[in-house]
């Protein structure tokens, strides 16, 4: 719309412009919609900004939505870094700007045998869609417009979702977090400390297999028994019977979302791996596997989402209760066996030193009792564990998982990150309990050298940095003003345009507001403290998993000893 509005002033004539812009309903608000008259849009900024295609299909590669980020994560190559703003580049440096630019963004769509292009293909062929509604638009419309298409098909009626809710909008759990509408996913408490030849379970597509394995749709949930010869419960970890299901027929969600399951486990992605296939064919299986886990791991969630068409709590209410269920009783299982479970967190299982012939009983069990395949997933030389969902992993070959740590938060400033990385580093060449005391002094000296660089303020702006998004318009900020809002109504004061999505990147410093945006900071200007403390929550995470103390590392308290 901007381009078509900027040579409209120019006036060049309508037929010309080859671009149609029309008001469209979207979400009950007009909003502006603009389109090529002669040629097709590929919008790689929508496609990429979706949630499910950053999750899913590049397994949270990149973090933050812009050309610079996801080049960098999926091509190794970035944007040119210029000195100064863009207005002010000679023209030379501008055409050079321009043309990486344009050449990165070819690059997102010609990458690893065409990947991206194939998976916008793939993903038009499952939803039923045209490539720029693809593009543009959420997983809920995608599979909301599968749905329908099979409905149509099928020679069925579309309900309106004020009819499902009046049949089927029951829901009986309470949500533990706040603003979700049910009860969701068990996660075990793990012991802190560190634990040696650990071995992950991972239940295949649990949730999708869920739907399956228990016939789970909108028109099969809570049936009118009048109605229906076989009923099953739907019964929850504590045997509460939650909703009832019919199995006279197969119910449509579970019909879609099995199928492309049990495509995608059974067939694409064991291709995917296959060695004795060539890289290509390799790598065009592992596109479909991709396109499919899209689907399947989105078909859930939608059903709990009210501004889904089909919305229906008590399907996806259903699937997270016989997820609970069947997690804990497969904990329960293992310990019979003798298995020691460390942590479980929705679909996976840390089992500690496991017995091979035990770990094939659990196997077998979870087929036989549930019709689901338990899978090992990993398996680690070690696991430090902090907290729920706080660990590291370090396999056999050295390679570091990182989960929930704050040192790999991507708004944790750079100096801190490499302080973590060097220290993850030193824990790979642990193997054996006695090991992580024997890195302390190490680890020491990597503290006191970061800690005298910051000290005397010899870092850069750049390492200080915190960057954090804008989630909404400034002006919505009301009731509190986060520490990144601040610096972002510093900059608007300098005329800088600032608008939802932009990242702000600040430093702490000595003042009123306690920071400053890093285009006006000066590094004397930091507060020394503060970044100390930080430094310190960061590392106390890893040191608790390594079962060792902020003393033993700092040498009574101090942070650097003499």
């Amino acid at each position: 719309r901007y381009l078509y509005v900027r040579m409209f002033k120019l006036g060049i004539p309508k037929e010309l412009i080859g671009i149609k812009v029309k008001k469209v309903l979207k979400g009950g608000k007009i909003e502006f919609e603009a389109k090529f008259s002669r040629a097709l849009h590929v919008d790689l900024y929508k496609f990429f900004s979706n949630k499910a295609i950053q999750i899913y299909a590049f397994e949270g590669r990149y973090k933050e939505a812009n050309l610079d980020s996801i080049a960098q994560a999926l091509l190794g190559i970035g944007k040119v870094q210029l000195d100064d703003e863009l207005g002010k580049i000679d023209l030379a440096m501008l055409a050079h700007y321009n043309f990486r630019d344009a050449e990165v963004t070819l690059q997102l769509t010609t990458f690893s045998e065409e990947l991206v292009w194939k998976l916008m293909l793939l993903l038009m062929r499952i939803s039923k869609l045209g490539l720029e509604d693809v593009c543009r638009s959420t997983v809920s419309v995608w599979i909301k417009n599968l749905f329908y298409w099979e409905h149509r098909r099928r020679g069925y009626l579309i309900p309106r979702q004020e009819d499902i809710q009046s049949l089927k909008g029951k829901k009986v759990t309470e949500a533990i977090i706040k603003g979700k509408k049910y009860a969701g996913a068990i996660v075990i408490e793990p012991p802190q400390g560190l634990f040696f030849n650990v071995i992950v379970l991972d239940f295949a597509s649990l949730y999708p297999s869920i739907m399956k394995q228990w016939n789970l749709s909108y028109e099969t949930i809570d049936p009118d028994e009048t109605l229906c010869n076989k009923v099953n419960d739907i019964i929850d970890e504590a045997n509460n019977v939650l909703h009832k299901v019919c199995l006279d027929k197969p119910g449509l969600t579970a019909e879609i979302v099995g199928m492309l399951r049990d495509f995608r486990v059974k067939i694409y992605k064991k291709k995917s791996k296959d060695k004795n296939i060539s890289e290509i064919l390799r790598s065009w299986y592992d596109t479909v596997q991709r396109a499919m886990k899209v689907f399947i791991n989105a078909a859930y969630g939608v059903f709990g989402a009210d501004t889904f068409p089909l919305y229906a709590p008590s399907v996806a209410e259903s699937v997270t209760a016989l997820g609970r269920r069947i997690i804990t009783s497969t904990i329960r299982k293992a310990e019979e066996l003798g298995l020691r479970v460390l942590y479980g967190d929705t679909d996976s299982l840390f089992i500690w030193n496991p017995e091979q012939s035990k770990l094939e009983e659990l196997k077998k069990w979870v087929e036989e009792t549930f019709g689901l395949e338990l899978e090992m997933d990993k398996r680690y030389k070690f696991v430090a564990f902090a907290l729920k969902k706080n660990y590291v992993g370090v396999t056999p070959n050295n390679e570091v998982d990182i989960k929930g740590m704050m040192g790999k938060k991507r708004n944790t400033p750079d100096f801190i990150k490499n302080l973590f990385v060097e220290i993850l580093k030193k824990m790979t060449s642990i193997e054996e309990p006695e090991d992580a005391f024997k890195i302390i002094n190490s680890v020491k000296d990597d503290l006191e050298k970061y800690y005298l660089l910051l000290k005397y303020k010899l870092l850069t702006l750049d390492e200080v940095a915190f960057h954090m998004g804008l989630s909404k318009p400034l002006s919505e900020y009301k009731k509190t003003t986060p520490q990144h809002v601040k610096a972002a109504l510093m900059l608007q004061r300098y005329n800088v345009n600032i608008s939802p999505g932009d990242v702000i990147t600040f430093v702490k410093v000595k003042s009123k507001d306690g920071v400053k945006p890093i285009q006006l900071a000066k590094i004397s200007e930091i507060d020394t403290q503060k970044y100390l403390e930080a430094m310190v929550s960061t590392l106390e995470q890893l040191f608790t998993a390594l079962n060792i103390s902020w003393e033993d590392v700092t040498g009574g308290g101090r942070l650097v000893s003499r």
